[in-house]
C-alpha cells in the first residue's frame, strides 16, 4: 500500500512540474487558472526578496538588489524543476522495486537518486544499471524527458534575456522623459511642452 501511494506521489510531482514548465514556457497565451506552483514560487519569494533588501537605505542600492530578483529567480524555478523531476523520477524508480547492478549491496534510496540524476542530464556514467524491462523503460524515458527539459531551458534562456534587456532599455529611457526619479507629471510636462502627443501616446 505504502509503495502504491509513492508511486502515485512521484507520479504527480513529475506530471505536475513537465505541466508548470509547459504552460510557463511553451504555451503561448497566458494561463488563468488561480492555482499554479510557479505563480506561488514567484509571489512567496519576491515578498521574502523585498522585504530582505526593500530597506536598503540607498536608492540605488535598492534598485540593483530588487533587479536581481527577476533573472535570479528565473534560473532559481528551473533549478527547481529539475531537482523535483530527479527526485520524482528516483522515488518512482524505488517505490517500483525496479533491481539495479550495483557495485556491492547499496540499493538505497541515495543510489537510485544517483542513478536518476545520472540518467536525467544523460551523464551515462553506467556504474548504476537497471534490471528488467520496466526499470530500462523508466531510464529511456527519464533520458528523454531530461533531454527535452535542458534543450527546452537552453532554447528559452536567449528569448527571456532579450525580454529583459528590452525592458532595461524602457526604464534607461523613461529618466530621460520623466526625470530622475520618473513621475507622470514631469512626463506629461516635458511632452506637452513640445506638443509631442502623438509620441506620448504612442509611449503609452
Amino acid at each position: 500500500m505504502l509503495s502504491l501511494l509513492l508511486i502515485i506521489l512521484s507520479l504527480v510531482l513529475i506530471a505536475g512540474v513537465l505541466w508548470e514548465a509547459f504552460e510557463s514556457i511553451v504555451l503561448p497565451r497566458r494561463v488563468t487558472r488561480r492555482v499554479r506552483l510557479t505563480r506561488l514560487f514567484y509571489g512567496t519569494t519576491w515578498h521574502l526578496w523585498r522585504g530582505l533588501f526593500g530597506r536598503v537605505k540607498k536608492r540605488k542600492s535598492r534598485e540593483a538588489w530588487l533587479s536581481y530578483f527577476g533573472p535570479l529567480s528565473l534560473l532559481t524555478l528551473l533549478t527547481i524543476w529539475a531537482v523535483v523531476l530527479v527526485f520524482g523520477f528516483a522515488l518512482l524508480q524505488w517505490a517500483g522495486g525496479v533491481r539495479l547492478s550495483v557495485n556491492g549491496d547499496a540499493h538505497s534510496f541515495g543510489t537510485y537518486l544517483y542513478l536518476s540524476g545520472v540518467t536525467f542530464f544523460t551523464l551515462g556514467f553506467g556504474d548504476v544499471t537497471p534490471i528488467g524491462s520496466a526499470g530500462r523503460t523508466l531510464v529511456v524515458l527519464e533520458a528523454g524527458v531530461g533531454f527535452g527539459f535542458l534543450a527546452l531551458v537552453i532554447g528559452y534562456l536567449p528569448v527571456i534575456y532579450q525580454g529583459f534587456s528590452a525592458r532595461e532599455v524602457n526604464i534607461t529611457l523613461l529618466d530621460a522623459r520623466a526625470g530622475t526619479p520618473p513621475t507622470a507629471a514631469e512626463l506629461l510636462r516635458r511632452h506637452g511642452r513640445n506638443g509631442n502627443t502623438q509620441d506620448l501616446t504612442q509611449l503609452l
